[in-house]
């Protein structure tokens, strides 16, 4: 029997959910570390550019897709796909010739795998792009219930007292003992992937949009307490001028391109969530509004962030720049600096935050892999959530036992090495180069050019006026100056410049162009300082 799809009850539920997907640990973990690498203020100020230009016009057209169609990535694609398309099957001879210039090349592993990426575009087409989001989706699901994980251990630990250390090097060692004892990785990520996985498995409206009621507020309340608590540290507002005041100078090129790439990264794009999360929304939903306020939570959240961060680090003396390891190595460290010895319960408060936010991100992973399982092979859905339960857990148990190197693995490694020259230092940073540094750009290139060029922007403009008619029809200049609902200067027939015609334009040119140099740079083909 197949089950009849769900819908979310409320825009409000809607917006949370999917705010929920893109407040992950993006947001809270990776933003305010890249910020402090990249000068603060004028990084902060050149992600919220991208964001507007790059982060939600992609977000548009995926939340498009997945309401017009009602079906998972895969479905969706092949849904609105031509039945013959040029450009796709001139993608997939290309990719043919590839391999044969890299078969001369004694390259017989990327030749073999590109062989069959170029069949598959050549066999399915623009359907091919549906597929990516999916696996995009599940790799980064797989190692991302790991770190998850962590930080979940890292709650019981705050809370036992083993987060007492208050220097730098004993927050490294705690943090490196921590990742690599598996009696701590491996329990974390499975108990991790649990909880997201009993939350869907009640469905969209009883599972997904009632915890993300529950979840969202509270990780708000939690962020907020930080911030005062920060706030009253002396020296607290060298730390807000650092990460709001710009200083143009500390900010490269190479940075802007990893705001746009971040942008991309925190907002949940190219990954399959949001096509997903939008086949459950109905036609009266105004998707305009509803993605207008899903970016500025996702932002509001990444700065506040920042907020919760950099005040209490310049406080205690540590260093902003701190890579990676700023949330699970320094924080602990600062939080037990702080005067009052409830080091223990600022750091618990944090990891619980943390971890809320991760589960959200998870949860819209592990729904869309679930989607896909339940839309083409008509599985019920408890079926589907525990075939994806355990596969993600599989994938994500070789990231938990290679954290520090592949000597768990090392026969893995042995085999990419010999077929693919793989170097990464282990599994888990294959996964996050792989997923980060190609798949989710190379999606966000089809997502664009599918949208602009090939299902239309004018038709995908038809399925977003469905409960949000102004979207298309406001004149720009009209808007930005209050004059909205004045007919004189609110006539589609007479003005070019609406908020339709901009978003076109952006998803046909800007987005895909930005997107390009961004993944070239990431993969290491276009070189800046």
């Amino acid at each position: 029997m197949i089950e009849e799809r769900e819908h979310w009850s409320s825009s409000l539920g809607f917006v949370l959910a999917a705010a929920g997907s893109a407040i992950g640990l993006g947001a809270i973990w990776k933003f305010p570390y890249i910020a402090g690498q990249n000068g603060g203020g004028a990084f902060l100020l050149i992600y919220l550019v991208c964001v507007a230009i790059i982060g939600m016009p992609v977000m548009l057209c995926e939340i498009t897709l997945g309401r017009r169609t009602q079906q998972n990535p895969v479905g969706a694609f092949r849904m609105l796909s031509p039945d013959k398309s040029h450009v796709a099957n001139f993608i997939g001879f290309s990719m043919v010739f590839t391999s044969v210039a890299l078969l001369c090349f004694q390259e017989y592993g990327w030749a073999v795998f590109i062989l069959i990426i170029g069949g598959l575009i050549i066999r399915y087409g623009w359907t091919s792009a549906g597929i990516l989001s999916i696996v995009t989706g599940f790799v980064i699901m797989s190692y991302y219930s790991v770190v998850g994980g962590w930080t979940l251990g890292y709650i019981i630990k705050a809370f036992q007292g083993d987060l007492n250390y208050v220097t730098e090097a004993a927050a490294a060692n705690c943090f490196t003992s921590f990742r690599d004892n598996l009696a701590w990785a491996i329990p974390m990520h499975i108990g991790f992937l649990l909880i997201c996985a009993l939350i869907i498995v009640r469905g969209v409206r009883n599972g997904i949009e009632k915890w993300s009621k529950i979840l969202m507020p509270i990780l708000f309340v939690l962020m907020v307490i930080l911030i005062l608590r920060g706030l009253t540290l002396p020296g607290a507002l060298k730390g807000v001028s650092f990460f709001l005041s710009p200083k143009f100078s500390e900010l490269s090129a190479k940075g802007v391109l990893t705001a746009m790439g971040l942008a991309f990264f925190t907002l949940s794009l190219g990954m399959g969530a949001m096509i997903t999360y939008g086949s459950y929304i109905s036609r009266e939903q105004n998707i305009f509004m509803s993605t207008l306020s899903i970016v500025l939570l996702d932002t509001v959240i990444a700065t506040l962030a920042g907020l919760a961060i950099f005040p209490a680090v310049f406080a205690m003396g540590f260093k902003e720049a701190a890579g990676p390891g700023l949330v699970f190595n320094i924080l602990p460290a600062v939080f037990n600096s702080i005067p009052g010895g409830l080091g223990w319960l600022w750091a618990g408060i944090f990891f619980i935050l943390l971890s809320i936010a991760a589960i959200t991100s998870e949860v819209s992973l592990l729904e869309m892999v679930v989607a896909f399982l339940t839309d083409e092979l008509k599985w019920s859905r408890v079926k589907a959530v525990w075939t994806a339960f355990a596969a993600g857990a599989l994938l994500g148990l070789l990231s938990a036992v290679s954290i520090a190197n592949w000597s768990n693995i090392e026969w893995l490694h042995q085999i990419l090495v010999k077929t693919f020259h793989i170097e990464q230092k282990s599994f888990f940073d294959m996964l996050d180069n792989f997923s980060s540094n190609w798949l989710l750009p190379l999606s966000g290139i089809a997502i664009s050019i599918f949208v602009g060029w090939i299902w239309s922007t004018r038709k995908a403009v038809e399925e977003i006026r469905h409960g949000s008619h102004n979207f298309a029809d406001v004149h720009l200049i009209s808007l930005l100056a209050g004059l909205k609902d004045d007919p004189s200067h609110n006539n589609s027939k007479y003005h070019v410049l609406t908020l339709a015609s901009l978003w076109g334009i952006f998803i046909r040119f800007i987005a895909p162009i930005a997107v390009t140099i961004t993944f070239l740079h990431e993969i290491g083909w276009l070189k800046l300082k």
